[in-house]
């Protein structure tokens, strides 16, 4: 286990901060290393995988318009992801990710390994892009670890 996952843990744990996450290209992953360790149930509150935009509309009340406008791995979407699960989970910290995890499904303005992970608290979302190499796990593994590593900064 990674000893981010456990200064994670502490953090949320000693600072009272419940999280929630939408993931789409990480398929859950991240909510899988949220819950690796006792006591996780105290700050971890709800985990969505809308990998498909059907359920990041209608689950995440993401605007169709924006999915089509920005496409469903943009900035824009993966912040709507974050902000929308804080709210409708009513936590202090919402996690967004979405990507191309491959092997196909790449285009060159977003070519495979290209994700948005978005950060969203009461107070502040951010969203950063990543291009991450290798193969459909691995991207999926470093999606969700960079994740992780953002966490410490809220």
């Amino acid at each position: 286990m990674p000893n981010i996952l456990k200064n994670i843990h502490n953090y949320l744990s000693k600072k009272n901060k419940t999280i929630s996450t939408a993931e789409s290209c990480s398929g859950g992953l991240l909510s899988f290393m949220l819950t690796q360790l006792p006591g996780s149930s105290k700050y971890f509150i709800l985990g969505v995988t809308s990998y498909s935009n059907t359920a990041k509309k209608n689950i995440l009340k993401i605007p169709a318009k924006v999915i089509s406008r920005n496409g469903a791995v943009s900035k824009k979407v993966a912040t709507l992801m974050a902000e929308n699960v804080r709210k409708i989970a009513g936590t202090d910290i919402g996690v967004g990710i979405t990507g191309i995890a491959g092997p196909s499904g790449g285009l060159t303005q977003k070519p495979v390994g290209t994700v948005f992970i978005a950060l969203s608290t009461r107070n502040t979302t951010i969203c950063k892009k990543f291009i991450f190499k290798g193969s459909r796990t691995a991207i999926r593994e470093q999606s969700a670890l960079k994740a992780l590593q953002l966490l410490k900064t809220v």
